[in-house]
């Protein structure tokens, strides 16, 4: 491989890495190729070379820190049991972590969320990522439904949801740290999840007051 192709990979990094400081200093808004140049000490010319305009390199920026958190969670998954739920609460506490260690990672969601209300094909982009991450988190609750551990459900829908709430109690974190530590919402988010997946619901009222239970009247 020549100087020139080695360099390339390492450079357009080091250009993303300098967005992602731009962003968490300025947000999108403030972001212009001038200060993304002068925070790398290129050119102008040179990031052109890479990236198009400000919006590819908020793409890249996505792309980057998405790629951080997966290889957290991955090595959060391998430090511990490979049963289902193991892996689940170890993928929660990576997200929770993350939304503390490196705050600037949700910075760039909440930057690239505002940018692409208005923006057909980033809006895709992030479905593409969102279907990935609950295709990711149904395969660990499709494993526990084989094992017996968690009750049979909509795999995707279960991944939604838990989804739903590690994106909610991830940005509570990271925009106000002082609601709660990363320990304690680790084990009320592990908790709920818990018992979402292993206690089956009953609709509250579907029978009547005094009524004796499902399993009494066909006794």
């Amino acid at each position: 491989m020549s100087p020139r192709r080695r360099v390339a990979p390492l450079r357009r990094a080091e250009i993303v890495r300098a967005t992602i400081r731009c962003l968490a200093r300025d947000g999108y808004s403030g972001l212009t190729m001038k200060k993304v140049a002068r925070e790398t000490g290129l050119s102008q010319g040179i990031l052109h070379y890479y990236f198009a305009d400000k919006r590819a390199i908020l793409v890249a920026a996505l792309e980057s820190v998405t790629a951080d958190l997966d290889r957290r969670v991955a090595a959060a998954q391998a430090r511990g049991p490979r049963d289902a739920r193991a892996r689940l609460r170890a993928l929660v506490g990576a997200c929770l972590k993350i939304a503390v260690e490196e705050r600037v990672f949700w910075i760039v969601f909440v930057e690239f969320w505002g940018e692409m209300m208005h923006d057909r094909r980033l809006r895709e982009i992030n479905a593409a990522l969102y279907d990935r991450m609950r295709r990711m988190i149904g395969a660990v609750v499709a494993q526990g439904v084989r094992a017996g551990v968690f009750r049979r459900t909509d795999v995707r829908r279960a991944a939604a949801v838990i989804l739903g709430l590690v994106d909610g109690v991830s940005l509570q974190l990271t925009f106000d740290p002082t609601a709660f530590g990363v320990a304690e919402a680790s084990r009320f988010c592990g908790e709920a999840v818990a018992r979402y997946l292993t206690v089956e619901v009953r609709a509250a009222g579907r029978r009547g007051a005094g009524a004796p239970p499902a399993e009494a009247r066909h006794s």
